[in-house]
């Protein structure tokens, strides 16, 4: 492992430039990790437009090889990953507002994945975070490389299969990492670890799985949330939903999730002390989880239903859950008790949302940007347009600006209001 040296303070104070720790009342926060600044695909205090036509300009475009992360930003650079002739892993940082490259660096790391989920590529798929000091890459085959934002330096980096002996996930690393405070926590190919910032330590292991090809590796990625007075890592692996504690790794309570070849995909949506998943070939199900005066945790089901999730998170409006389905149906449940209130026709196979206020903008994997107003009795549609191809990492914004990640290029667009 390489270790990392202590900062200068010259480059404490170019981080603290490139990423306030504070948004000023104008601006919204960083759009630094997987779905956002929260991790749960919501925005606040952002004024979008009534329609996209004619309010959407395309302000640069770098082509790139491909990839599945979504772009992340920090300060005024947006970052973004590639895999490379199926040999190389590598990460770029482009000025937001240019598109002028400020640094580019690669890495052997590769692999490629079982014939049967070939359709679904083998490059690398993990959204990286940055937290101004910290720019974590994780790659195909498990390494987690910290990098330093503004100049692309390598701090230190993990292999976690040599380190801790986890199997290299069958699939490709999938999770997105996330940091709290000094840490950060990883579902790698065999077990959620707690690595630590500054050197890349790992401090626990836990949830730790077998090496079989449906057990292996995650596909969904972690959220921190306070359950029952108690803050905590919500975790799904691919055959259950966990909370973790955030402190020494143990497992506080842990539900089976019923999902066909361990497809438990999508990020759970945490409401309050409820959770709501939906797995691939399962079911929609709510949760709510609670902790006695003893210290005893426990999850009891509150309501179940047919809609299947795949690859896409949901979000939620007031009452309202938004998901795109394993059908390829967009659908709105309700919170309280799981009826579906209105469904679709099929709109394509992968959507990434983000909402505000009460509307959603939606990415599809045709390329197709979507603009909806959030209403229980109906979908109703806005506006649409077309921004790229192949669009299966998650749509970024940031103030003005849509972020869009497609297989073959990194485009940046600002609306006018």
């Amino acid at each position: 492992m390489v270790r990392r040296p202590l900062p200068s303070l010259a480059a404490v104070v170019a981080a603290l430039i490139l990423c306030p720790l504070m948004p000023t009342s104008a601006e919204s926060p960083d759009w630094n990790q997987w779905r956002g600044p929260n991790r749960d695909a919501q925005l606040t205090g952002a004024a979008w437009p009534e329609k996209l036509s004619g309010k959407l300009e395309l302000v640069w475009e770098q082509p790139h090889s491909p990839s599945y992360s979504g772009p992340i930003i920090c300060g005024d650079l947006v970052f973004t990953t590639e895999t490379v002739d199926k040999k190389l892993e590598r990460v770029t940082a482009y000025r937001l507002t240019s598109g002028e490259k400020v640094w580019s660096v690669q890495w052997e790391g590769a692999m490629a994945v079982p014939f049967f989920a070939a359709k679904n590529g083998d490059w690398i798929r993990s959204t990286p975070i940055c937290d101004g000091s910290n720019l974590l890459v994780l790659g195909m085959r498990d390494v987690l490389v910290s990098l330093d934002p503004p100049t692309g330096n390598e701090h230190w980096r993990v292999d976690f299969h040599k380190e801790i002996g986890t199997p290299i996930p069958s699939f490709g690393a999938v999770c997105s990492p996330i940091i709290d405070g000094d840490f950060a926590f990883v579902q790698t190919g065999g077990a959620l670890v707690k690595v630590r910032l500054s050197d890349g330590e790992v401090i626990w292991q836990s949830l730790e799985q077998g090496g079989g090809m449906s057990t292996n590796g995650a596909f969904s990625s972690p959220v921190i949330a306070t359950l029952s007075g108690v803050r905590q890592l919500v975790v799904q692996t691919r055959t259950d939903l966990c909370g973790v504690s955030i402190d020494d790794g143990s497992v506080l309570w842990k539900e089976p999730i019923e999902a066909f070849r361990g497809m438990n995909i999508l990020t759970p949506l945490v409401l309050g002390d409820r959770i709501f998943t939906a797995a691939h070939s399962g079911r929609s199900q709510m949760f709510s989880v609670s902790r006695s005066d003893d210290g005893t945790w426990s999850i009891r089901e509150l309501w179940q239903q047919k809609t299947q999730g795949y690859m896409s998170s949901p979000v939620v409006i007031g009452d309202t859950i938004y998901l795109h389905q394993k059908s390829e149906r967009f659908s709105a449940l309700s919170v309280s008790d799981g009826s579906i209130l209105w469904t679709t026709p099929p709109t394509g196979s992968y959507w990434s949302m983000v909402a505000a206020g009460d509307k959603i903008l939606a990415l599809t994997n045709d390329g197709d940007l979507v603009l909806i107003q959030a209403d229980e009795g109906k979908y109703n549609e806005i506006d649409r347009q077309k921004v790229a191809n192949d669009s299966w990492a998650h749509l970024a914004i940031q103030d003005e600006m849509v972020i869009v990640r497609d297989l073959a290029s990194l485009k940046v667009f600002r609306w006018s209001k």
